[in-house]
């Protein structure tokens, strides 16, 4: 059986270093600390090649992790669709960079649209995370699937978790021209990308 906590007890075990399992409104989160995101593609034998993202309790909390000039169009973007199913992926640089996207020049960010990963993430500060699956099986949906992938990873409690949309979130990335460029199609369909020039 899982060790199942509370926000406060998780945000614990995750600043000692330990990965931590919480729902979220698309699938469940496998996470971690910045510090200690190389946990994640070891639990989920994950190519290191493939990026976690960041996930906050709000929009200050991760554009101001990339460690460069934050665009209007971002902050544009994080206000209308945060907290959501949308992932924005953008410029970053730095020892963060570095954890979460080895090699790579843009960090994956979101706030999710859960009363309960919000709770968690304003406890710890923004977090690694990736879906709670062994990588290239289906992801987990309920507290006990995850369980039963994850047995040795604590749970954010109560559970069973809400239940979530099932479809990822949807991906853009901020393109150097000055647009919306879409990665992957999820639940939300941003206007802004069907407008390139805004």
């Amino acid at each position: 059986m899982p060790l199942i906590c509370s926000a406060a007890e998780l945000a614990s075990k995750l600043a000692q270093g330990e990965a931590a399992l919480f729902p979220t409104d698309t699938l469940p989160a496998l996470s971690a600390t910045p510090a200690a995101a190389a946990a994640l593609w070891e639990l989920k034998a994950r190519p290191r090649n493939k990026p976690v993202i960041l996930m906050g309790s709000n929009a200050s909390a991760l554009l101001n992790c990339l460690g460069v000039a934050i665009e209007p169009a971002w902050q544009a973007m994080a206000s209308h669709h945060w907290p959501g199913a949308l992932t924005l992926v953008l410029p970053a640089q730095g020892r963060l960079l570095e954890r979460l996207n080895p090699g790579g020049r843009s960090l994956g960010l979101r706030v999710p649209d859960c009363t309960k990963a919000l709770e968690l993430l304003h406890c710890s500060g923004p977090l690694a995370t990736t879906s709670a699956n062994r990588s290239g099986e289906p992801a987990c949906l309920t507290a006990a699937e995850a369980a039963e992938r994850f047995p040795e990873v604590a749970q954010l409690g109560p559970v069973p978790w809400p239940k979530p949309s099932g479809l990822a979130s949807t991906v853009i990335a901020w393109d150097p021209a000055g647009h919306w460029k879409l990665l992957r199609q999820g639940s939300v369909s941003p206007a802004e990308l069907e407008h390139p020039s805004c």
